[in-house]
């Protein structure tokens, strides 16, 4: 079971991640929605596609575009649509 947690709480936890480039994907219905708030930063990677961005919020405190996903990978990466990865000091433990 891989569990996210940041700033105390338990952002995600799934035993069916998806494992890309050393990043533990997490089906988004596993994901605990009223923690995330949309953000308008964009990326792109070139054999994943355009990733958007959520921002934390936990008690109060903000942690901008630590959580990503991608809602139209490109073929390569069709295993992760409809996850979320994480970063920016969420702590990730399996």
């Amino acid at each position: 079971m891989a569990i996210a947690r940041w700033n105390g709480e338990i952002i995600a936890e799934s035993d069916k991640t998806e494992m890309v480039e050393g990043n533990h994907y997490f089906p988004l219905e596993s994901v605990h929605a009223q923690y995330l708030r949309p953000s308008d930063t964009t990326s792109v990677c070139p054999w994943k596609g355009t990733a958007n961005y959520y921002t934390l919020h936990v008690d109060g405190e903000d942690n901008p575009d630590a959580a990503w996903f991608y809602a139209e990978p490109k073929d390569a990466a069709a295993n992760i649509k409809g996850h979320v990865a994480f970063w920016k000091g969420v702590e990730i433990s399996d």
